[in-house]
């Protein structure tokens, strides 16, 4: 029938259905149930239904259970949290809790399962605990307030608070109904996430479950065997469990971890046992508790035998018919390659990853071939996997090819022994796949020829050959054009790549390039200028003709003025000061490793693999440029002329009139270093070279508005409030600002003293705390507004409270608007609220410490930093400052009495997250090592980040 005989038989029904509710014959309990039943069915076809809600709410009421069924399924699915007649709904849901009838219990917990709001949690979840734990609860009402509790607490953490019931609903692991065992898991395993010290008695109750199903016959567990495989789905559960908690410790749990390991060792053994079903549904069930176990010996890190058995048998995964199989062995090996003990036993399969790379048909499975042949990469396999890498992005999907550059490029760099082999790789990787190479790829190879003087003269050899083909790829046209620029002279000795040829062969493909690569070009003709005088009448032709000096796109005609008059009038002596060779890029994390972790995202393989281990020296390569746009107009605080080093001033106590703070603090600081007037202005972007982008730039005059800066002004930086909490954060002429702060846990207070160190009225003063979008997620901020009128020499105080959510990296940013004297006044300071305030100290003895320690290997949870100190390495000084910092200072941890060691725990609204450090001074270098672990890798960066400024 048509859309409009459907309508109107609906509709008919509709009608018919009101008139029977609103009747004066009352509907017995059947003719109820049946109408709306039908309503729902209605709703379901996808029409509006606006009555009958107080029809269903009636038949909660009902001693039916068809009749209640049907009023919980209306509910369920038609009533909002928003309705009227939730208050019904609940007197009626709490009436058949209270019933003890396990129908009734388990179509009230459903109910409130599947509406799950936050009045539902708000009403009952304090009622479900009691069900769950009480000792007359039948076995089926367990199950289903189990998962109900599960539910809520997904939706509504906050509002379902643990209480006496965490430690009862633990031993629930142990009831002999295997359906509450696999209900309780699923919670407990949840909870654990959230709170793990609170469940951590699960792990020997959840071995000791595992155990009993591991070893039982198939026989044994009849209601709850799957194929031959005795409870598969709670195996998984409880293996998942014991993946929140690091591994027994055998000096206070030995007969746990014995048992444990038995459990996983007989589980590898089984799935080398012949198949009791050849049916798919067996080897699922079978290997799904294989896999899961697999992840927890990975999880453990800790059992090298076991280790190497789940490498043997995942290879063996490795040329099965079966593709989801292929797929989940290749992904685990990735996570193995990590391990120390199995990263050999991973290597033997090399062959076989390569042949999977080359021959499966799925795209996803040769991803993780790629990803696997990336993890199990050291300096005695590298040459090999580069080459099959680049063999196989000839032909590689486009989706992965991105991907596949960047690993190309990072095993080149990070293996390379000889850089000559890393160049030819580079290039070969830019002739292949062009398109796929990005900045940060083409940025570091440049990088790495400027700091490396035994590699200049081959690359620049090498790129002169590459660009004699007919048909370059633009990406080669750069690096070509920027290393030519800084180190064409290396080959200029050579007649057939004399300076004119070599001119000659770049400006033959400017045409056929984009503005940014012709911006270069032209960077790259003016330092022509001052290696080769000699061509220089020949680029100032260039840069004279009218399609230079006049085109459309002002860059281009901007560089081509500039140049052009630099190159007339400017002496040898300029040219040389201005045109000179590029220093060393200063060190820094390669961003091409910081692109492939943001395209994997955390928490991938990938991330497992970097920095865990080392098979050699350290990585190669230099320090690393920040990525830049070529075409942008250089700034006048580019640095051209490396004269933006500002020396430092000599410390002072800053300029002030009245000293209106001082009072307020303990501990303030005796001593800030004042600058100059306007050098914040001027210096603030300023760095020792030339700009990271391969890009000399036109050279500019400062602009004379940049000297107008502020009255004299101190303002401290963040790093002094790292470890501290009261201080002078800003200070001018006019306005004084200090800080008084105290954190606990998540939360925090932080007092905003606002000075007028004048005699004359602030008005309209309004200060703002502004945070980006993504830190509002992670820092809630309250604050009330101050009185907009501040008079002269008067303090206004404000507060404001602060809340962790999550860790955050960034810093809220405090903006003060006011008017002095008829002017308008606009500071903008950042507030030292960062993540080690929510540092809360812990006492450790040397043997948990380095448990501990050991739990938090895989790689990104470590971060280390090797550093210059820039203070005087004082004992007692060093101490104050870890203290400061948060943590507890260990005393007789570390075996080297010169270190300084310490543990503490971050504390967020949704998480704990531990933290352990270790500080490693070296008086005769003047250097510290600095390692720091926590169980997640944002705040382990920040954290060292933080904590390394201090020294």
């Amino acid at each position: 029938k048509s859309k409009e005989a459907e309508i109107k038989r609906i509709n008919k029904e509709l009608a018919n259905i009101r008139s029977k509710f609103k009747g004066d014959k009352a509907l017995d309990g059947y003719s109820k149930k049946k109408y709306v039943c039908k309503l729902l069915f209605i709703f379901l076809l996808g029409h509006d239904i606006d009555f009958g809600h107080m029809e269903a709410v009636n038949l909660l009421s009902s001693n039916r259970y068809t009749e209640k069924q049907i009023g919980y399924l209306f509910i369920s699915v038609l009533v909002n949290s928003n309705s009227e007649l939730i208050r019904l709904i609940n007197n009626a849901i709490k009436n058949d809790l209270a019933s003890r009838n396990p129908t009734f219990m388990g179509l009230a917990l459903h109910c409130i399962a599947n509406v799950g709001s936050r009045e539902m949690a708000e009403a009952f979840a304090g009622e479900i605990p009691k069900i769950l734990v009480a000792g007359d609860t039948m076995d089926s009402a367990k199950q289903s307030a189990a998962l109900c509790l599960l539910r809520l607490y997904r939706t509504s953490p906050h509002l379902v608070p643990t209480g006496d019931w965490a430690s009862r609903v633990v031993h629930l692991l142990n009831d002999q109904h295997l359906g509450v065992v696999t209900a309780a898991t699923s919670l407990i395993t949840t909870l654990a996430q959230k709170n793990p010290e609170e469940f951590k008695t699960s792990v020997s109750l959840a071995v000791s479950r595992l155990s009993r199903i591991v070893t039982s016959a198939s026989t044994d567990l009849q209601d709850y065997t799957y194929y031959f495989v005795p409870a598969p789905w709670l195996s998984v559960k409880l293996l998942r469990l014991l993946q929140c908690y690091p591994p027994p410790g055998e000096e206070i749990r030995p007969a746990v971890r014995g048992r444990l390991t038995e459990c996983l060792e007989t589980i590898l053994n089984k799935a080398q046992e012949p198949p009791k079903s050849k049916k798919v549904q067996h080897s699922n069930a079978k290997n799904a508790v294989l896999f899961e176990a697999i992840s927890l010996i990975i999880h453990h890190d800790s059992e090298p035998n076991l280790l190497v058995r789940a490498c043997n048998q995942l290879g063996q995964f490795l040329q099965h018919r079966e593709t989801n199989l292929r797929y989940l062995a290749l992904e685990s090996m990735c996570a193995l390659a990590s391990s120390e003990f199995s990263h050999e036993a991973v290597k033997t399969h090399i062959e076989t990853v390569i042949a999977a790379l080359k021959t499966e048909r799925d795209v996803s499975v040769r991803q993780r071939a790629v990803d696997l042949l990336y993890a199990m990469c050291d300096r005695s396999n590298a040459q090999q996997i580069v080459a099959e890498m680049l063999s196989y992005l000839e032909t590689a999907d486009y989706s992965i090819r991105e991907e596949i550059v960047l690993k190309v490029a990072i095993l080149a760099e990070k293996y390379a022994v000889d850089y000559t082999w890393y160049v030819d790789t580079i290039l070969n990787l830019i002739r292949i796949a062009g398109d796929y190479v990005s900045e940060e790829v083409w940025y570091r190879v440049i990088q790495i020829v400027i700091n490396r003087d035994d590699v200049q003269g081959y690359a620049a050899k090498t790129v002169f050959e590459s660009l004699q083909a007919p048909a370059c790829h633009e990406n080669l046209v750069k690096v070509g054009g920027y290393i030519l620029g800084e180190f064409g002279n290396l080959i200029a000795g050579d007649p057939r790549s004399s300076p004119l040829v070599q001119f000659n062969l770049l400006h033959s493909k400017f045409h056929l390039c984009s503005v940014p690569t012709r911006a270069l070009l032209l960077s790259t003709y003016i330092k022509f200028v001052n290696l080769f005088p000699e061509v220089k009448p020949t680029i100032q032709d260039v840069l004279r003709s009218d399609s230079q000096l006049r085109n459309a796109d002002a860059e281009l005609q901007q560089r081509a003025v500039e140049y052009l008059r630099l190159s007339t009038v400017a002496s040898t002596d300029i040219l040389a000061t201005v045109l000179e060779e590029m220093p060393p890029f200063p060190e820094r994390e390669s961003s091409i490793l910081a692109k492939l972790k943001k395209k994997k995202g955390p928490g991938t393989v990938m991330g497992l693999e970097e920095g865990k281990r080392e098979r050699g020296p350290d990585i190669n390569g230099g320090p690393e440029p920040a990525p830049a746009s070529a075409t942008s107009t250089p700034s006048p605080s580019a640095d051209l002329l490396g004269l933006g080093a500002v020396p430092p001033a000599p410390a002072g106590p800053p300029p002030s009139s009245g000293g209106l703070l001082v009072d307020v603090f303990s501990d303030s600081p005796s001593a800030v270093a004042p600058l100059a007037p306007g050098s914040e202005d001027n210096f603030a972007r300023q760095g020792p070279c030339l700009p990271p982008t391969p890009d000399p730039g036109p050279v500019s005059i400062p602009c004379s508005e940049q000297n107008l800066g502020p009255p004299v002004q101190c303002k401290v930086t963040l790093p002094w409030f790292v470890c501290k909490n009261n201080g002078v954060l800003f200070e001018n002429q006019l306005l004084q600002i200090g800080l008084k702060s105290e954190f606990r846990q998540n939360l925090g207070r932080m007092f905003i003293f606002y000075g007028n160190k004048t005699s004359t009225q602030f008005l309209n003063f309004t200060p703002t705390l502004i945070c980006s979008d993504d830190l509002q997620t992670h820092l809630s901020l309250q604050t009330k507004p101050v009185d907009p009128t501040v008079d002269g020499g008067a303090q206004v105080q404000q507060v404001v409270n602060i809340e962790c959510v999550s860790d955050f990296t960034e810093a809220p940013v405090l903006n003060i608007q006011f008017r002095y004297g008829g002017t308008f006044q606009n500071v903008s300071v950042k507030l030292p609220i960062t993540l080690n305030k929510f540092f809360q100290p812990t006492e450790m003895a040397s043997q948990d410490f380095f448990q501990r320690w050991k739990q938090l290997s895989s790689p990104q949870q470590e971060v280390q930093n090797i550093f210059k100190a820039k203070h005087p390495m004082d004992t007692e000084i060093t101490k104050a400052k870890i203290i400061g910092f948060g943590s507890a200072l260990l005393e007789e941890v570390d075996p080297n009495p010169a270190n300084f060691v310490g543990a503490g725990i971050i504390h967020t609204r949704t998480t704990q997250i531990g933290c352990l450090l270790r500080l490693e001074p070296n008086l005769q270098a003047q250097m510290y090592r600095l390692t720091l672990r926590t169980s997640k890798e944002t705040v382990s960066q920040r954290l060292c980040a933080l904590l390394s400024e201090q020294f």
